[in-house]
Order: structure tokens, then sequence, then C-alpha cells
């Protein structure tokens, strides 16, 4: 393959690609062995698909329908561009016999248009709008691994991990919220081999491309008196939108919004003192010198003093995840999660609140069953090793894979529990 993300070069005989693709996906399924002809991405997935407890003969889950559905659909980011994806696609789907589809930033269907006799075809398979199509509920697929890896993504034939897709073809790519560069789901193509030629992953990316200079005109600049948007969970370096502005923080400026942000009354130096520094002999010239930056940074009329407090209100995906999981929206709390707090951070507030939200979203996760929701923070880097997680979902989704990987961590567990992570 000269290309990795393209499923089939121009001139290659489908179906011999697809009797090879059979024989690697059997292989893969009996013995866990991945065969040479298989891409690196399609093995990676068929890999992490096993690891989430997906088997080859499942089926997806609709999990919204009627009024849930349409209210959900409603206040989605990417409802104002389905009028530009029907514009460029849906022409291209009807006149192909393919389907057009859009998925949410957790794989979830939100619309499923295009030729009828094609929709119901894929009703077969329930690929219709409200069914959950994340690589870690229905393996392989194109915009469930899209929205995995955060990139366009061309699955073809017998490379879907699930045998029921694999007479289909799809390609999808990842849409973004302009502004903060958040995830917002994605736009994907689906249908027969035809699919499976170059242009078509190019051709969902330039439409997804199309989609995000759309939502950047349809969204308007905000005031410099609106609200600030931080964005730390899962970075280092956290995401500050001020007055129109886009501003990647130091870590030091990071962990300053992130505490300054929960307090709105403000907080002495003392108190950002102990908040942030570990060690005891760090002066209050060194603290005042990096609010000087910050406020630099920020410009007039932000950061204010005596106690130091923000002037205008911060809307943060910190706070996002705990009113949601404090509404028991566990779904939408962890679909916000995108990773621990400012993690390389070791400031002693911001480590505790890191731990305090990871804690109340495990103990959700352990306690509500969900084996996709569970299989999806397994899956992540922050849960591989999550043991109390894994055996949850060996309890809610007991597959060969998912024991066999439970039984690993608690082998390691027993021979070095002081590495045992919560």
């Amino acid at each position: 393959m000269t290309d990795p993300w393209v499923a089939l070069n121009p001139g290659a005989d489908p179906v011999e690609r697809v009797r090879v693709l059979r024989r690697a996906h059997d292989t893969f399924t009996e013995a866990g062995t991945v065969s040479r002809p298989v891409r690196s991405v399609v093995a990676d997935s068929w890999r992490r698909s096993a690891r989430a407890g997906v088997g080859p003969d499942g089926s997806a889950c609709v999990e919204l329908s009627d009024g849930d559905l349409g209210a959900y659909r409603a206040e989605h980011p990417l409802a104002p561009v389905m009028p530009l994806f029907r514009e460029l696609m849906g022409t291209f789907a009807s006149d192909g016999e393919h389907l057009l589809a859009v998925c949410d930033a957790q794989g979830r269907l939100l619309w499923v248009e295009g030729h009828p006799a094609t929709r119901q075809k894929a009703d077969g398979m329930n690929f219709v709008p409200g069914a959950r199509w994340a690589e870690s509920a229905m393996g392989t697929n194109a915009p469930g691994t899209a929205v995995a890896l955060d990139r366009p993504v061309q699955v073809f034939a017998a490379e879907h991990f699930i045998r029921r897709v694999q007479p289909w073809t799809c390609a999808a790519a990842p849409v973004h919220d302009p502004r903060t560069g958040r995830l917002l789901g994605a736009v994907d193509i689906t249908g027969g081999d035809g699919l499976a030629h170059p242009h078509s992953l190019g051709f969902v990316q330039a439409v997804a491309r199309a989609a995000e200079s759309q939502l950047a005109l349809l969204t308007p600049i905000p005031a410099a008196t609106d609200a600030l948007q931080l964005t730390a969970l899962g970075r280092d370096e956290a995401l500050l939108v001020a007055g129109g502005r886009k501003l990647r923080l130091s870590r030091r400026h990071s962990e300053l919004l992130v505490l300054l942000s929960r307090h709105p009354d403000g907080l002495t130096g003392d108190e950002l003192l102990c908040s942030l520094y570990e060690d005891e002999s760090v002066t209050p010239v060194t603290l005042r010198a990096e609010l000087a930056r910050l406020r630099r940074l920020l410009g007039t009329g932000i950061l204010g003093s005596r106690p130091y407090r923000l002037a205008i209100p911060v809307e943060s995906d910190v706070a996002v995840v705990e009113r949601r999981l404090a509404a028991g929206a566990i779904t939408a709390a962890v679909a916000a999660y995108a990773g621990p707090l400012l993690p390389g951070s070791q400031a002693p507030a911001v480590v505790r609140l890191r731990r305090r939200l990871a804690d109340g979203l495990r103990a959700a996760l352990v306690s509500g069953g969900d084996p996709d929701l569970l299989a999806c923070w397994a899956q992540e880097s922050w849960g591989e090793d999550d043991l109390d997680v894994w055996r949850a979902l060996a309890a809610a989704r007991p597959t060969a894979p998912v024991r066999a990987r439970l039984t690993e961590l608690e082998a390691e567990q027993s021979a070095y529990p002081w590495r045992a992570r919560h």
C-alpha cells in the first residue's frame, strides 16, 4: 500500500483482496494474530476491538429513538451543517446507492440518509440513527474508528471487525469545533466496494473541512466580555478562548487558570502558593511574577488582585463533566471527559482535583455497569490497567479477551501490589 489510510489502491482486485482479508480476519478471531496483508490501521483497530470485548458476531445497540433522538439531534453542534452535508453528499449518495451518515464524538449515529434500498439493507445491521457505532461497541468501522483515532479513515469489506458489516465499505472523516478544536463527530459515506477508491477518502475529508469552515462562519466570535472557555482535560497545557483569541497556556498558567476558575470570589497569594507549589521555599515574589505574566497574556480587565480573581465568568470542561456527573448523566459526562486534568501537573490542588474527578467518573461507571461505557474507559490510556473497571467490564461483558486481560491485571497486582492503579 502506498498510503496506509487508503483501503484499496487503484488497479487492485477487490475480489482477491476480500478473500485475503476474510482469511486474515478468521485467523485473528481464532488465534489473535494478524497476518501481514492487513493494513496497520486495521490491525491496530482489530486489537482495540478485541480488548474492548467486541465479538465478531455482535450487533449495534440503538441508544436513542423517537423524541430523545430528535431532541439530541436538534441541540447537537453538527445540526447547523446538515444542510451542507446534504448539499455536498446527498446526490452522490442517492445516485451511487450509498448512504450519508453523521455520528457524534462517541460514535452514535445521528443521521443516516441516502438511497432507499441501501437504507433498507443497512437497517438489517442497525446502521440507523440513534445506534451506537463506536469502535468499542461495533469494532472496526469508518465512523467509529474515525472518532477513535480523530483522523479520516477508510474501511473496506472484511476489514470490518463484525462479520455482518463486511459486505460494506465506508469512509469517514472527523469534524471539529473550529474555535476550540474539540471533536464534534464524523461524516461518513457507506456503500459497496466502489467506495474503496482513494477519492472516497479525500471526498469525505474535504466535506468535513467544508463543514468546519461553515461552523466558523455560523459561530459568532465572542466579545471581550464573553465568558472565557478553558479546556484542560487530557492536556498538559490548557487551551483558553478569550475575546475571540485562542491561547495555549504554559503549564503554570494552566494551573493558575484552573484554580481561579473554581474560586470566583478569588484566592489570596498565600492560598495560591499552597495550592500550586509543593516546595515551601517558593517565595511570593515568584508567584507574583507568574501572575504578572498571565495578566499581560490575558489583557486588561480580566485578572484582578487582592484577592486574585477572574473578572469575567469561565466555562471549563472540568465544570461540564462535574455538572453532568452530578446530574447522573454518566454517558454525557464520559463524552466530555477527554482525559485526566493537566496530567503532568504536580500542583497539590490540581492533583487533588484530578483524582477526585477521575474517581467520581470511575465510581459511576462501575456502579452503572454499562459495558460500552466501561469498554470505552478501559480502552483509553488512563483506563487500560484500571482493575476495578476491568472487573466491572468482565461482569457486564464476559468475553474471552476481557477475561484474559482481567486475569493478566490481577496477576500483575498480586506480583506487584504497589503498582495497582485506581
